[in-house]
């Protein structure tokens, strides 16, 4: 049995015609929408789901954005049949959690009761996101005091020993004997519930996400719980560290003696944690198909599914208004750039393209070096090339610093006079035209402009001139001679000289909508962007560049990072949707250096017609990257580790095919636009056609011979 379907774009109401005009209609899997039904079919099966991880409602790292991001789409399909467990972190649960107790005779309740009485404390509640689905937080110091017991246990069944001195395993196992007492007790509540209401018997299936909750999944099979286990791993352990310490990572992932690695780098107790996990799980899952290879070498199993990471995607009810939220937020980041650069301004802004990096500060393994060393050949390209154009090149990842560049907010204040003078000349001068109009004659120019007001104006002026170059960071950064951005600034002399057509901004923190030199959260600067660049070495997944995709800003990514892997098989030409992938796998450094200059070179040769009508094309990709497209791939894990355990359990979902062989087709468009070469128009364009937000859907139909 399959199902034929096609994307459907902003309007609703568009005709099949239209609609097969941008895309090939293909032949796919259903869609987690499919089943929608706020857990009805799962209630009358008595089928329960736990989804476990350290950053439930515990914002840490990437993990909690994929739980966060999918809880919507989980509550959509699974309703009170499904329930999300974590440690409980006071300073987040306060803002994340409303804490309630389940309705009574709830076999959740019933659980939960048992623990308590065993001196466990816990948090029940709903998750303040979309959906908010139901919570259970485990309070890891009310348990503290078996940590030596639950230790024990781990040695006599399954021979791993933890030192007493690392804290964050000491904390996982205590999570995961918790979890699995509570998921015990709650299997022996939910029979008792069911033959008590003549229910079939229940049905169910936990979910755990790295290795940290995989404690919890051990505890469960080496006890015997007869409950189907799925375990997600985002980014092996052992690989993370690998990849940190320069090693040729993938030539090499089928030499490497993974004991002895990990032995060197003292944390073999956890790599065996993680591994154990993978091998005791009924359903093994990763997130992409390069963590997917990783995870054959280094922990030895080929995983069964794999489950992309997705997004949330809202979209716009007319395809003009995330263009006109581009151009909104692109002012404030022209605000940010006259500011920094204050006394340096001798390039023209409509002509300046903003390029951006951000993501953990691990320097190789997000492609930070080649990113920088592209940019300096860039910087050469374009003064040889298009001297007129300028790129301004910003690097956010957070790290530690001392406070802020005094000089940075100098410029900053130094413009926020300016703009307050000349608007207040403005006003003056507005008065005195009006009152001169008025007695019945014109003013002169020295009747409006007074002496006072050249006086202010230049008092100004001459407060904005200064002898030094703009600063390439917003902070002082702590240890600056060895931070691994700025001593590869230097050795590019990437130092924002009036000459270079590249510029460099440095910003060692996240953004956010109160930090004072920027004034806007992550999200507003990203759509304020024209290209992302994220030429990583080591990305499992790659959130950064999906989100950049969903926003209809184009990415640069690599064929090692799960993102830009997905991409290659689902696009049948990338680059033509804005997705422009390096090679770092089978091409040496230099080449994968030059391509990325190339990729940068050819993004900066586009008109702003080119890019509008390239924007509007990777933000059509966005329905590939939705939950509701991505998480039938977790359904179908848990329906595979359900049938494992019970073999009676048979779910439609199983019938479809995958969505392997879901394809978007070349733009019809293509090559005539964009390209550097050729007009995207058969005739010029016309006057005030070439702003930021005045192409549209119905205008690029027009533009590229479509009725």
């Amino acid at each position: 049995m399959r199902r034929q379907m096609s994307y459907r774009f902003e309007d609703q109401d568009a005709s099949p015609m239209a609609m097969n005009r941008r895309f090939s209609r293909v032949e796919s899997g259903a869609d987690l929408k499919d089943y929608f039904d706020r857990g009805d079919i799962a209630s009358r099966e008595n089928r329960w789901n736990f989804e476990v991880a350290w950053e439930v409602a515990n914002k840490v790292g990437g993990i909690y954005t994929v739980i966060r991001s999918k809880a919507y789409v989980s509550t959509e399909e699974m309703g009170e049949q499904l329930c999300m467990m974590g440690p409980y972190k006071e300073q987040c649960a306060r803002t994340e959690m409303e804490e309630m107790e389940f309705p009574r005779g709830n076999p959740l309740l019933d659980a939960v009761n048992a623990l308590r009485s065993r001196g466990y404390k816990i948090h029940t509640g709903r998750w303040l996101v979309d959906g908010n689905p139901q919570l259970i937080l485990f309070d890891i110091g009310s348990a503290a005091w078996k940590l030596d017991q639950f230790k024990l246990e781990m040695w006599e069944k399954c021979n791993i020993g933890v030192p007493h001195l690392d804290i964050e395993t000491n904390d996982a196992i205590i999570l995961g004997f918790m979890i699995a007492e509570f998921l015990e007790e709650f299997r022996n509540f939910a029979i008792a519930y069911s033959q008590n209401n003549e229910l079939s018997a229940p049905r169910i299936v936990a979910h755990f996400h790295e290795w940290q909750a995989g404690v919890g999944l051990i505890v469960l099979r080496t006890r015997l719980v007869e409950i189907a286990t799925v375990f997600t791993t985002h980014a092996t352990l052992l690989g993370r560290y690998l990849c940190a310490g320069n090693t040729d990572f993938y030539n090499n992932l089928d030499k490497f003696a993974v004991d002895e690695e990990a032995g060197k780098r003292q944390i073999y107790h956890r790599y065996c944690l993680e591994r154990g996990a993978t091998h005791l799980a009924h359903v093994f899952t990763t997130v992409s198909e390069i963590t997917g290879y990783e995870a054959e070498h280094l922990l030895k199993r080929k995983p069964d599914i794999i489950t992309p990471n997705g997004l949330n995607v809202k979209k716009f009810s007319a395809i003009h208004e995330f263009q006109n939220l581009h151009a909104v937020a692109k002012e404030k980041i022209n605000e940010f750039v006259r500011g920094h650069f204050y006394g340096h301004i001798d390039f023209d802004l409509d002509k300046t393209l903003y390029f951006f990096i951000a993501g953990r500060y691990e320097f190789g393994n997000k492609g930070a070096d080649i990113f920088i060393e592209s940019l300096a050949r860039l910087n050469a390209m374009l003064k040889h090339e298009k001297p007129d154009t300028t790129v301004v090149a910003f690097l956010i990842f957070p790290t530690k610093t001392n406070n802020f560049n005094v000089d940075s907010l100098r410029g900053h204040a130094v413009i926020k006079q300016l703009r307050d003078t000349i608007n207040n000349v403005q006003q003056a001068v507005g008065k005195r035209m009006f009152d001169t109009c008025l007695k019945g004659h014109i003013p002169g120019p020295d009747e409006l402009l007074q002496k006072d007001d050249l006086v202010k104006i230049k008092r100004c002026m001459y407060a904005m001139q200064r002898d030094s170059m703009p600063p390439v960071t917003t902070h002082n950064v702590a240890d600056d001679w060895n931070d691994p951005v700025l001593s590869s600034i230097r050795r590019c002399q990437l130092f924002n000289s009036v000459h270079d057509r590249v510029k460099m901004v440095f910003h060692p923190e996240f953004l956010t909508s109160t930090n004072p030199l920027f004034g806007i959260d992550y999200e507003e600067f990203v759509r304020g962007c024209h290209l992302g660049v994220f030429p990583s070495y080591y990305e499992p997944w790659g959130y950064t560049p999906a989100e950049c995709t969903v926003m209809g800003i184009p990415s640069v990514t690599t064929n090692l990072s799960g993102f830009g892997c997905f991409m290659q098989e689902h696009i049948s030409d990338p680059k033509s949707y804005g997705i422009y992938i390096v090679d770092r796998r089978y091409i040496g450094l230099e080449n994968s250096v030059q391509q990325l200059t190339n990729f940068m070179m050819e993004f900066s040769r586009l008109n702003r017609r080119q890019r509008i009508i390239q924007r509007n094309r990777t933000e059509r990709l966005s329905d590939l990257l939705d939950w509701r497209t991505l998480g039938i791939y977790y359904r179908q894990a848990r329906v595979k580790a359900l049938q494992a355990v019970y073999p009676d359990y048979v779910d439609e979902s199983t019938l479809y095919g995958s969505r392997n062989n879901l394809i978007f087709s070349r733009p019809h468009s293509e090559p005539p636009s964009p390209s550097s070469s050729r007009h995207t128009t058969p005739a010029p364009s016309v006057h005030g056609s070439d702003e930021e937000d005045s192409v549209d859907e119905e205008t690029e139909l027009k533009e590229l011979g479509m009725k």
